[in-house]
């Protein structure tokens, strides 16, 4: 199943095994606060999504990556983790909820990665966790559910 038109995902040219995970809009949320984000499964239930560039813009006052930014991908990071290992296109779903744990601060110039393990999948549900880590260690770790669109 191909995303919708909403989004591009293909491979990324420059990083092998990777795919882009982009909003065809670049004017949204995704692309103008989080950056380019790329996408790739690791293992039967899991993937890895990668923001590759933290700048100052994602930083704190204490020169840190801000926790907000860390909870967006966490939230974006579930749904690109969802399409890639189910392969269910989860335009239209929702996040229902989601729990972080903050583990240590994120370091500005790093990549910033998310490891979603996909848990259970019901008709309606999606139950995800995983960590969030960076070359020194985790970051954080998470747990969420995503609700599918309702067909109409």
């Amino acid at each position: 199943m191909k995303p919708t038109s909403a989004f591009r995902h293909e491979p990324h040219p420059d990083y092998p095994g990777w795919h882009t995970w982009e909003l065809a809009d670049p004017t949204r949320f995704n692309p103008v606060v989080m950056g380019k984000l790329l996408v790739r499964p690791e293992g039967e239930r899991t993937a890895r999504v990668r923001m590759l560039e933290t700048e100052t813009r994602h930083s704190n006052l204490h020169g840190a990556v801000h926790g907000a930014v860390t909870l967006s991908l966490i939230d974006i990071g579930m749904f690109a983790a969802v399409y890639t290992v189910l392969g269910i296109n989860a335009a239209g779903s929702v996040t229902l909820d989601l729990n972080c744990q903050f583990i240590s601060s994120g370091k500005v110039g790093q990549p910033l990665d998310l490891v979603a393990e996909i848990m259970k999948e019901t008709g309606r549900l999606i139950f995800l966790r995983g960590t969030v880590e960076q070359e020194h260690g985790l970051v954080g770790s998470f747990m969420g559910t995503i609700r599918k669109p309702t067909i109409r």
